[in-house]
């Protein structure tokens, strides 16, 4: 059983936590702090960056922290330890820094086979996360 638990989540693609959720809540230790992580992914790119709107990073960053709240309260009502988290920037990085912050004793993320489509989505960001990771990363399929 694990203290603290990072499970990075896109609220958009149930497939980054139907099967990871439960998986974490098993190895979650009683007493023990899930963090729940959604990253909003950085463009990376001046010249596209300039095409969005005015104030887009702000109001992504403010959206994500509602839906993950409104996640947390719909599919885990009768857990106590929840905490959202919201980051910004490289997925497997975002996902790194933030397991170092929250002192995370696990990291447990939802993985499919890679294709382009899925280059920015949590998912497919699990191999980096493997391999550059300072804990211990359970990838469920």
């Amino acid at each position: 059983m694990f203290s603290t638990i990072l499970l990075p989540i896109d609220t958009q693609h149930s497939e980054s936590w139907e099967k990871a959720l439960p998986v974490a809540r098993d190895l979650l230790a009683e007493g023990g702090t899930l963090h729940l992580l959604g990253i909003v992914h950085d463009v990376g790119n001046a010249w596209v960056a300039s095409y969005l709107p005015k104030g887009y990073e702000k109001r992504a960053l403010e959206e994500m922290k509602a839906r993950l709240g409104e996640f947390a309260r719909r599919e885990m009502p009768d857990a106590a330890n929840v905490v959202t988290h919201v980051g910004y920037g490289h997925v497997a990085e975002t996902i790194i820094d933030m397991a170092g912050k929250v002192d995370a004793s696990l990291i447990v993320m939802a993985s499919q086979a890679p294709d382009e489509l899925r280059t920015f989505r949590i998912s497919s960001q699990a191999d980096r996360v493997v391999r550059h990771s300072p804990v211990s990363v359970m990838i469920v399929r």
